[in-house]
């Protein structure tokens, strides 16, 4: 065991981005989709109906034609710093966290150099070159493992304040023939991290990051359209569904009891779950399932905010911007309390899973 830190990081600071185009069950009733490389022949009607009664979506955003990860990402971090009442110019680091780059409109190609948090450095004119820019791409848990790294810069001492974004457009590299495209959306939130001293436990208390690569890394792929007849090289988001829901309940709720069980807290004391915006049916799966390693029968109400049925799933975005919404008071029925606890949790490509327990 090592000196225990009287450092802490805390957040201080959020901003969002949530575009304004509204995609409804509607926009997907000319859908071609495919499986198997076979036209399904069912009623488009029944796809979409039975998609939202799965999932919990019923609605998600994109972005508009002119915008791309970078440019959302920038107006999500000036609300940051707004919102921290920071001189831009303090940040230490900004890590961006995502999985596609820049991809513009009507193209597949990803476009990531120079790094997207280089870009948000350029567009917010930081100056400052001990400002540290760079991204981490880490699946849907990416913002998750960001959060944690700037935990590790500021337990260090050498960082004072970090910003972690979270941003992707999947709208732009999913399949059309595919139907597990009307789960994805755009946007982008940041947070900010600041060093506090606190001979009491704040912020960032215990965390805990695993990654299954060798049984279970091909569940999310990039890969080939599920139209046999598209033949223009480009490769788009494929995922196995029931097999990466099978993983995520099995393994989620252990890495997340891990993490409660370092900080030395009970499962009692957590006050709310910023649990990954992937598929609500599955978010209630993992809970019911890790309130069961406690011996528990039933999940406490008003402890899981969730907005997938109306942002669908953002990957990295969907918990900074869930976490945004609920500091702001525009999540009914959520609020976080000085002295709270509180748990982050994603799963995503890799397979990788992460959690960190938090002070508020």
């Amino acid at each position: 065991m090592g000196i225990k830190s009287t450092i802490h990081s805390v957040i201080t600071g959020t901003g969002s981005y949530i575009p304004e185009n509204v995609i409804s069950g509607n926009a997907f009733l000319n859908a071609s989709f495919y499986e198997n490389g076979v036209k399904l022949d069912k009623d488009i009607n029944e796809i979409i109906s039975k998609f939202s009664e799965i999932t919990e979506i019923n609605e998600r955003r994109y972005i508009d034609v002119n915008l791309v990860s970078s440019n959302i990402a920038a107006i999500a971090a000036q609300r940051a710093i707004d919102s921290a009442k920071i001189d831009k110019e303090s940040l230490d680091h900004i890590i961006f966290c995502h999985n596609f780059g820049d991809v513009k409109a009507g193209s597949n190609r990803m476009d990531i150099l120079p790094s997207l948090a280089a870009k948000v450095k350029q567009t917010l004119q930081i100056k400052n070159p001990d400002c540290v820019a760079y991204d981490i791409i880490f699946g849907c848990p990416g913002w998750v493992q960001g959060a944690i790294q700037a935990n590790y810069l500021i337990q260090s001492g050498d960082a004072g304040r970090v910003m972690v974004i979270g941003a992707e457009t999947l709208s732009r590299i999913i399949d059309p023939h595919d139907r597990d495209s009307m789960i994805f959306s755009d946007g982008a939130a940041a947070v900010i991290f600041e060093a506090q001293n606190s001979e009491e436990a704040l912020g960032i208390i215990a965390h805990k990051t695993q990654t299954y690569a060798v049984d279970y890394g091909s569940l999310l792929v990039m890969g080939k359209s599920n139209n046999p007849d598209e033949c223009n090289g480009n490769a788009y988001l494929k995922m196995n569904g029931r097999k990466l829901y099978e993983f995520a309940v099995t393994t989620v709720p252990q890495v997340v009891k891990t993490a409660i069980d370092k900080a030395g807290i009970s499962i009692t004391d957590i006050k709310t779950v910023f649990i990954h915006q992937a598929n609500g049916k599955m978010d209630n799966a993992i809970m019911k399932r890790l309130f069961k390693l406690y011996g528990q029968d039933t999940v406490p109400e008003n402890l899981v905010p969730m907005t997938i049925s109306w942002l669908g799933n953002s990957s990295v975005a969907t918990i900074p911007t869930l976490l945004d919404l609920v500091m702001k008071n525009k999540v009914k029925g959520y609020q976080v309390r000085k002295g709270e606890y509180a748990v982050f949790t994603s799963v995503g490509a890799g397979m990788h899973i992460n959690a960190f327990v938090y002070r508020f």
